[in-house]
């Protein structure tokens, strides 16, 4: 005898407006169901049209609806799984599809919250960027928060897209964003709209707010936040940027690293567009800075042991608006164990303690990982080839001496610069 395949959990995007929303598939879909899981209020909203005979279940935690599911497929019954708006953007289809698998299932959608929102506003969608926010409380936004914050991919996106839909949450509301674009000096580069309560009776469009306007605002849940640039996004040099555009320590200045030495600093640490990336002695903040803007799916950890000078990479970062950058004052290594694990590394000073530190940037190195340091003297020189010996790692010296013209009289002469030594070691692929 053939054995039919179990029936597939239809699970269907409802929209606040209950039974409204749904088109006769989703309601035959409901009526003709054995078991419905669902949120409580969304099971509520719908009651009238699930089967008095039906078991009603409520949503309890990702892992327990999989076997839910997986149990009424077993016993042949018809089980629909009731979502919100379109299960398949930031919703729960996707994570059914993949512990589950595609036979599995059919995603009967509705219309997301966000083409609500943008209806409503009349801007067009399907440019955004769609950014989730909606999860446990993170907290304020604070400048040079690493990956951990919850709102630290929406201080990415912010900065490399034009528009962008938000879906909020209590703790994670409106004014919080809207704090956040502030503190980044973002304030007045978008608009910003917020929906609240789309296609209830109390249902309210606040569209055309200033960040200063919407951060000193409260709003009524659930909401849907819309942002949009006013001013064109800034389009930046991303390497190789002159020393003039870097505020450096006075009156000695040229407490940085020269644009030559760090263009090829930069080349040798092998950066990919995720690479997490230790600044060590940041001095100005520049070769980490340029590090942030050429990765900017990854994250920049710098260090610096004068106070004057991490004040001066802080206003570096700001002016060159990078969100995946954090700076702090100490001195290496104190610091550095609350730090993930880098693909580069780039030492432009050491306090002392060189050998110690090359050997723990070794260890905590992932694996095929690039050190790149830089020396003007002949002793920390000696002091780390003899600890990449130790270390028995590949390395290698360049010695590079830049000489620039400069006008005399009428004519031009070349002025050399002092030379550095570039040295870099590369940790060993695993299984290489």
């Amino acid at each position: 005898m053939e054995h039919l395949p179990p029936p597939r959990c239809r699970i269907v995007g409802v929209l606040d407006d209950g039974a409204a929303s749904l088109a006769p598939p989703a309601l035959q879909a409901l009526a003709e169901a054995d078991l419905v899981i669902g949120a409580r209020r969304t099971l509520a909203l719908l009651e009238a049209r699930i089967s008095p005979e039906a078991e009603r279940r409520e949503l309890a935690g990702l892992g327990a609806v999989v076997e839910q599911i997986r149990e009424a497929q077993a016993r042949g019954q018809r089980c629909v799984l009731l979502a919100t708006g379109d299960p398949l953007c930031h919703g729960i289809a996707g994570y059914l599809a993949m512990k589950l698998c595609l036979d599995a299932i059919e995603v009967l959608p509705n219309v997301s919250t966000i083409q609500l929102a943008c209806a409503r506003v009349g801007l067009v969608w399907q440019d955004l960027k769609i950014v989730s926010i909606h999860a446990k409380d993170a907290g304020e936004w604070l400048v040079g928060a690493d990956p951990s914050h919850g709102l630290y991919a929406l201080a990415q996106a912010l900065r490399r897209h034009e528009r962008l839909a938000l879906l909020t949450s209590p703790a994670n509301s409106p004014d919080r964003v809207a704090r956040l674009l502030l503190a980044e000096g973002l304030g007045e580069d978008f608009q910003l709209a917020v929906a609240e309560r789309l296609l209830l009776p109390d249902e309210k469009i606040h569209s055309g707010l200033s960040a200063a306007q919407a951060a000193e605002m409260r709003f009524a849940e659930p909401n849907v936040m819309l942002l949009w640039r006013h001013q064109a996004r800034p389009r930046p040099v991303s390497f190789g940027l002159p020393d003039a555009a870097y505020e450096q320590r006075q009156p000695d200045k040229g407490l940085i690293t020269k644009q030559e030495v760090r263009a090829v600093s930069l080349a040798r640490l092998q950066l990919r567009a995720d690479s997490i990336v230790w600044d060590i002695g940041a001095g100005s903040g520049s070769v980490g800075i340029e590090a942030a803007r050429l990765c900017p799916e990854g994250h920049v950890w710098a260090i610096e042991k004068n106070e004057a000078d991490v004040a001066i990479a802080g206003r570096n970062r700001a002016s060159f608006g990078v969100a995946n950058h954090t700076l702090v004052h100490g001195k290496a290594p104190e610091q550095l164990d609350g730090w993930a694990d880098p693909d580069a590394v780039f030492i432009g000073g050491s306090g002392g303690e060189l050998a110690e530190l090359i050997a723990l940037c070794l260890r905590r190195l992932r694996s095929g990982g690039w050190l790149v340091m830089n020396f003007v003297t002949l002793e920390n020189l000696a002091t780390a080839t003899a600890a990449l010996k130790e270390a028995n790692v590949v390395w290698d010296v360049l010695q590079l001496q830049a000489a620039r013209s400069k006008p005399i009289l009428h004519m031009n002469r070349m002025a050399a610069e002092n030379p550095v030594w570039i040295v870099c070691a590369q940790k060993a692929q695993v299984g290489s």
